[in-house]
């Protein structure tokens, strides 16, 4: 329930108040959301037409090329807009939906690199059991339960935000609404909201951070005992995970770990975070996944085959 509340919209102080890098800001991010959505939809696509992606890491990896795009959209799009603007303003509804969609997909894309270290170390260590244990109806159940958590995650933030009495001043130094930019806005004692806010989206982020990375430290070292030819195709599909849980989960732990206060760095770490690493993801993937890329090969040419029929 909103307290107390005198303050109706935000003024957002963006990346730069300079309007000359307010330009190149537009230029440079239009261009990398644009790039986001082309290679996350491309495999989107690839993922769902193609006949030979249809095991469980693909289906992983369609859930998380989606994720990545819809948590780019969430915010980068105004990002964009708000570059061209002299004075940028989000009402207060806006921002509550913006910290919901952000902090969902965020938080289903931490599920889903839960589940394709899970999803590794089935296929590669009980190679014969595989299909048994991650079937089609696992694979649905288990993402269903990633979604509702996500969902539960997210409304535990709305909740937090809305139990804050803001009064005023009610500008943020940042691009996006965001838990933390929010707390230095509160006309209350924020001490134990902050609180929460780190055991919640903190600890999510921690937690699941050494687990991935204890997970693959473990799984890793199971394979000295296989063949030349196993360890070959384990390193070939955890490397890229390993890259890409590296790359999200260090801005994430940063951003929600730190007290609120701002840092000289806060803003381009979160850039990397919601900007950065949906763009890297199908870059990641695709490189380093033959059968990403054998798919895409046959999509692309039976494309021009039917173009050159009409």
């Amino acid at each position: 329930m909103q307290l107390n509340n005198n303050v109706t919209e935000f003024i957002l102080l963006g990346l730069t108040q300079d309007p000359f890098w307010k330009k190149i800001v537009f230029v440079i991010f239009l261009r990398l959301y644009l790039g986001t959505l082309l290679g996350n939809l491309l495999i989107i696509i690839t993922v769902k037409t193609s006949q030979a992606l249809k095991n469980p890491m693909f289906f992983f990896l369609f859930y998380l090329s989606l994720s990545d795009t819809c948590l780019s959209t969430s915010i980068a799009p105004r990002m964009i807009v708000d570059a061209l603007l002299k004075k940028t303003t989000i009402s207060f509804s806006e921002c509550m939906i913006q910290v919901f969609s952000s902090h969902v997909f965020g938080c289903l894309e931490i599920f889903i690199l839960i589940l394709t270290a899970v999803d590794r170390y089935v296929a590669i260590c009980k190679p014969l059991h595989y299909m048994t244990i991650i079937s089609q109806w696992v694979c649905v159940v288990l993402m269903a339960v990633a979604w509702v958590g996500s969902c539960v995650h997210s409304l535990v933030q709305i909740f937090l935000t809305l139990s804050l009495p803001f009064c005023g001043p009610n500008v943020i130094n940042h691009y996006f609404c965001d838990l933390q930019p929010l707390l230095k806005q509160a006309c209350s004692d924020t001490y134990v909201v902050n609180l929460l806010l780190v055991s919640n989206s903190g600890a999510i982020c921690a937690v699941s951070y050494v687990m991935l990375i204890f997970s693959y430290v473990i799984f890793l070292h199971s394979l000295r005992n296989h063949s030349a030819e196993v360890i070959k195709k384990a390193l070939s599909t955890c490397v890229s995970h390993i890259v890409v849980v590296i790359l999200f989960f260090g801005p994430c732990i940063f951003m929600y770990t730190c007290p609120a206060t701002t840092f000289p760095m806060d803003k381009m770490i979160a850039v990397f975070c919601t900007v950065g690493t949906p763009l890297l993801n199908p870059v990641i993937y695709t490189l380093r996944n033959t059968e990403v890329k054998s798919a895409m090969r046959k999509l692309w040419s039976k494309k021009l085959i039917a173009d050159d029929k009409r």
